[in-house]
């Protein structure tokens, strides 16, 4: 039965990280103005709430997206990182029982029209499906990497018989069609240091196949090829409505962080415009001391000013004392009037970096950066890099800061194009709008309802 305006409700239940929390908190502040009658219930650990609440991040959402709460179920997000396995494990074993408690209670109150739940909640498809309601399955990270995934059973068994030069030359395209950026060579690395993350997208992706729909953080123009086999791919309506970015200060601490902003604006402020490399590797990847004393020695001295997010404490005083005055190193920032990123490249620093129009640095723990470097032409990936031509993380900050340097400039034009492309998609009539409208059709019309 199709819902009247008045009962159009959303329960959103995101993975319990900043990375993923997010996106998704973007993605309900973009359905909720694409459907003035629609309201989003967001479900969030009580630390979660209490996170976001002191953050001052609850003020500045619609007055129709509210939050629901379960109890601490799972590791505190202080120093997860250090036993992310265990954190996953918690995620997966004991949170999926209060969701399912609270969301009852929420179906007595107010039955929702849908649930969109994190597609990395692997109990989270069934805990809508065993009550009728449709599940609307929220990807945060590149479609590229979703439709991979996909058709996780079609990549080929790579051995030792080819070398890693030879697995270089070979795409997975001749076996997933759509993925000439994805190397062999790459797929040996995940299925030797990602057994246990790939067994689990293994068990997401296939959960998926029962949602109702998938909505991506992502936005058409930025992957329109992956984006273009989903939809021609899969048996389930796909919706595109990113760049969905916002931001979190990472301790939490709106009134410091407001002051220390101020600081680290006159510092921007006062170096030559676009000469500074912003750097962050993100909220969960832990980076040993030895890789950032080395990072931190290359770009002091590669010459380049940088700004760069540190949030561990004795972490981030030794990079400050190796930076001397090349760089300010801080415990939490957003990008500001920056010249590049040097980056970890997560997904929502790559949709952050879109968005700003700037070129990238890629020290890529995942695939995303190949996405950068192959698929968008906006960045050096820096393991590409040291492959091909030597060199480190100084002599890619020299090269994609140097104004007269041509493929610096040409990662630029780039970039600045795909900005525009970002703020067409989200306008009237963009890409993303449209995908977004679709949505809120489709549920209002009951085209989402559960067979």
């Amino acid at each position: 039965m199709a819902s009247t305006a008045a009962s159009r409700h959303l329960v959103a239940v995101p993975f319990p990280g900043r990375g993923h929390i997010n996106p998704m908190l973007a993605v309900c502040s973009l359905l909720v103005a694409a459907d003035g009658e629609l309201t989003v219930t967001v479900v969030v650990t009580e630390e979660w709430h209490s996170l976001l609440a002191s953050a001052g991040v609850l003020a500045t959402l619609p007055a129709s997206v509210s939050f629901a709460t379960i109890p601490n179920v799972v590791p505190s997000e202080h120093g997860r990182g250090d036993d992310h396995a265990g954190f996953i494990e918690a995620v997966h074993a004991k949170m999926g029982e209060p969701v399912e408690r609270l969301l009852d209670r929420l179906v007595l109150e107010r039955r929702p029209d849908a649930v969109v739940v994190d597609t990395y909640l692997t109990w989270g498809v069934d805990v809508g499906a065993r009550r009728g309601i449709p599940v609307c399955s929220l990807w945060t990270m590149a479609a590229t990497f979703f439709w991979a995934l996909y058709h996780i059973d079609l990549w080929p068994p790579v051995d030792g018989r080819e070398s890693d030069q030879e697995l270089e030359c070979k795409s997975l395209e001749q076996y997933v069609p759509g993925l000439s950026s994805v190397r062999l060579s790459d797929i040996k690395f995940y299925r030797s240091y990602w057994e246990q993350p790939l067994k689990l997208a293994a068990m997401v992706l296939d959960n998926v196949r029962k949602a109702q729909c998938v909505l991506f953080t992502s936005f058409y123009e930025l992957e329109h090829r992956a984006l273009d086999r989903i939809t021609q791919g899969v048996p389930f309506p796909v919706y595109p409505v990113g760049p969905s970015v916002s931001g979190i200060p990472s301790n939490g601490d709106p009134g410091n962080g407001k002051i220390r902003d101020e600081e680290h604006r006159a510092w921007l402020d006062a170096q030559p415009e676009s000469s500074v490399l912003y750097v962050s590797f993100g909220s969960v990847v832990s980076v040993a001391p030895s890789q950032l004393e080395e990072v931190a020695m290359a770009l002091r001295d590669s010459g380049v000013g940088f700004f760069w997010v540190v949030r561990d404490d004795k972490a981030r005083a030794g990079v400050q004392q190796i930076a001397g005055g090349k760089g300010l190193v801080v415990p939490w920032a957003g990008p500001g009037s920056v010249g590049g990123f040097l980056s970890h490249c997560g997904w929502n620093s790559v949709l952050e970096a879109v968005v700003a129009g700037v070129p990238l640095i890629a020290f890529p723990f995942g695939w995303d950066g190949r996405i950068v470097a192959d698929e968008t032409g906006i960045g050096i990936n820096l393991w590409e890099q040291r492959r091909r031509e030597g060199g480190g993380s100084g002599r890619a900050a020299t090269k994609l800061m140097d104004p007269n340097d041509g493929e610096s400039q040409e990662m630029r034009r780039r970039a600045s194009r795909l900005r525009e492309a970002c703020r067409g998609a989200v306008q009237e009539c963009g890409s993303s709008r449209r995908s977004s409208n679709s949505f809120v059709k489709d549920l209002a019309g009951g085209r989402l309802n559960c067979q």
